[in-house]
């Protein structure tokens, strides 16, 4: 038998932790030190710096780009405005403001803004047509595809090789008057040799190239409405037309100011059509082709500078002021 009065109540015995068996193929535990509070210090320090540093780091190839081949440019044509250089000699002397004296005294360099008329209503066109077509295909229609394709299809097309095409189709017997002819109004017309009727040509190939742009943008804009409100104004009983009017129009507003600016600026500053297919003849020269002309032509790159910069300046005016008077304002459509 076993004498009871001799064992120990094993519950009050404190117990000792035992370490864990260690593998044997695995190093010994290395025992945990103090973290040193200095050092932890230095490395938030040069975290926080790197990570404030990170984003500077991916834009530093895209500034250094834009710096290069914009701003810099930029400002040597803000430089050469005020000298008299020609575009080869080494030799720049600075006239002051020489060069936008006889800018401004001089009505026929501005005469040529008039040309700009023609594709400023030709981007009107274009504007309508796009939003036309953006709004009828964004609705589930058959071969929406393949039209928004054949919409956006010219705007890929090289400025050049467009030129060169329609170059060939308004020429006296060419594409255009064999048309003509299936229709008994056949005949050599000179739709380039006039001014009025070159300068309708040349606009019309600009609205044949650049309704893809606007077309995109439109439809990028209306497709990116809910399509929940569709849903309730059907439910509502709204047409096709009050769907445009209380919906899409309000809720591309922004997008609509955007393609506005961008007709303004590029119908003043309307160069690669009108300079591949007419050279600027016949009444079709525009301020953009002028500076051209001035610059290599007659070697006056001082006063070609004058006219690029009162150019920037005039199309930052205009998108001041349309800005001005029709603000971004974000479409409560609910």
């Amino acid at each position: 038998m076993t004498d009871t009065s001799d064992m120990r109540d094993m519950s009050d015995v404190p117990r000792v932790a035992t370490p864990p068996p260690v593998h044997p193929s695995l190093p010994p535990p290395v025992p945990l030190k103090r973290a040193d509070r200095t050092g932890a210090r230095r490395r938030s320090w040069r975290d926080r710096g790197l990570r404030r540093a990170t984003p500077w780091l991916f834009l530093l190839v895209p500034l250094a780009l834009l710096i290069t081949f914009t701003y810099v440019p930029v400002g040597n044509m803000i430089y050469y405005s005020f000298t008299d250089w020609d575009g080869v000699s080494p030799d720049r002397n600075f006239v002051g403001a020489d060069n936008y004296t006889e800018l401004f005294t001089r009505p026929e360099l501005f005469r040529v803004f008039s040309v700009s008329l023609y594709y400023l209503a030709a981007s009107a066109v274009q504007i309508a047509i796009a939003l036309y077509f953006a709004t009828v295909l964004s609705f589930d229609l058959r071969l929406r595809n393949l039209f928004k394709g054949i919409l956006f299809f010219p705007y890929l097309v090289n400025g050049v090789a467009i030129g060169f095409v329609f170059l060939y189709f308004f020429q006296d017997g060419g594409t255009l008057d064999a048309i003509l002819s299936l229709f008994g109004a056949g005949g050599d017309h000179a739709f380039l040799g006039d001014p009025h009727s070159a300068n309708i040509s040349l606009a019309g190939v600009s609205v044949w190239r650049f309704t893809g742009l606007n077309f995109v943008l439109f439809l990028g804009a209306i497709q990116s409405i809910p399509g929940e409100l569709y849903e309730a104004a059907q439910l509502d009983g709204a047409s096709r037309l009050q769907q445009f009017r209380h919906l899409i129009a309000p809720s591309i507003r922004p997008v609509l100011s955007l393609s506005v600016i961008l007709a303004i600026s590029g119908s003043l500053s309307v160069f690669e059509i009108p300079y591949i297919m007419t050279g600027g003849a016949t009444g079709t020269q525009t301020f953009v082709i002028q500076t051209v002309k001035l610059a290599f032509q007659f070697n006056k790159t001082g006063l070609a500078s004058a006219c690029a910069v009162v150019l920037l300046l005039i199309i930052l005016l205009i998108t001041w002021i349309q800005r001005r008077l029709v603000p971004d304002e974000k479409a409560d459509l609910t």
